[in-house]
């Protein structure tokens, strides 16, 4: 039947499942140590955004391999913004049970202190994004692709609302829906994402064939 010939739509729809589903696993095993997590996000994106173009890469080969050329910077980067969420948290948290517990003058400035906050997470949400399909994108600095990640994430912001939409529904469903949908988790989120990042990635002048030459 036409339906389930291998170029038919279902057919191609169900073979990115599937692809989402293994790279989804890959992902999860080399992100048990958790210090490893940012290394293998980026090279979850290496192999989704060249999906994204058509490209039809061994998958397993093609991850290791990503997540062994971006180890270093990767990991440093995840590290970062560890250590930045972590801090972000712990503020949020003092700050609000001073807010609840106080009046006044105190309270007011704990009121703009969780406004400013509120805005450092969602800068933080953007770069968090975009880092890792940069850095499986270009070769750049660590700081450039921290910069690069706000600017771009800012500039596109409609995309950005996307790519947040998508993780933030595969979540909710997972969470509120049907557990079992981890399975797909990350690695379906990633191969969504990329039909939207590789456009913006190309517009801001990265070519990833070209390993990142231009600049944001």
């Amino acid at each position: 039947m036409r339906l389930f010939s291998y170029d038919s739509k279902f057919s191609q729809i169900m073979l990115k499942l599937c692809y989402g589903c293994y790279l989804n696993l890959l992902w999860m095993v080399c992100s048990l140590p958790v210090f490893t997590a940012g290394a293998a996000t980026a090279a979850l994106y290496d192999v989704t955004l060249r999906i994204a173009r058509e490209e039809d890469p061994p998958l397993t080969t093609r991850f290791f391999r990503a997540f062994r050329e971006n180890f270093r910077q990767a990991t440093v980067l995840w590290l970062i913004l560890l250590g930045v969420g972590a801090l972000l948290g712990a503020d949020a948290y003092i700050l609000y049970h001073l807010y609840k517990s106080t009046a006044g003058m105190v309270s007011v400035i704990c009121t703009l202190g969780l406004a400013l906050i509120i805005v450092a997470a969602i800068a933080y949400v953007i770069v968090l994004i975009y880092v890792f399909p940069l850095v499986a994108s270009v070769k750049n600095t660590s700081f450039a692709m921290l910069k690069n990640a706000l600017l771009i994430g800012i500039h596109y912001l409609f995309c950005t609302i996307l790519v947040f939409a998508i993780h933030f529904a595969m979540f909710f469903a997972v969470v509120a829906v049907f557990t079992p949908l981890i399975v797909f988790g990350e690695g379906l989120c990633a191969l969504l994402s990329s039909y939207l990042l590789g456009k913006v990635i190309r517009a801001c002048a990265y070519d990833p064939a070209e390993e990142g030459e231009g600049q944001a």
